[in-house]
């Protein structure tokens, strides 16, 4: 079984991190060690964007029907609490 459910709802997954930033290494590393699994979840079907750009603070941008969008602040995050951050967010 998988770590995420992801709801029927869900268009899209966005990341948006720094390349260099020091608060984006969890990120990068939840990434590295979650992106294929999500991906096949989904049968591929799911948009995951990584966006990256110097000095952004790592976020998370979930789109569900009918454009509604939700927005989470990863910052001071570690890879488990990146983890329950998107659990929660697709609860919703």
């Amino acid at each position: 079984m998988s770590k995420f459910v992801l709801p029927q709802a869900l268009k899209e997954l966005r990341f948006h991190l720094s390349q260099t930033g020091e608060a984006s290494i969890p990120l990068r590393k939840f990434l590295t060690n979650n992106y294929s699994a999500l991906k096949t979840q989904s049968n591929n079907s799911l948009p995951i964007l990584i966006r990256e750009s110097y000095g952004v603070p790592p976020s998370l941008t979930a789109r569900f029907e009918k454009g509604r969008e939700v927005k989470n602040n990863l910052e001071g995050l570690d890879e488990s609490g990146i983890a329950k951050a998107l659990q929660d967010l697709l609860k919703n």
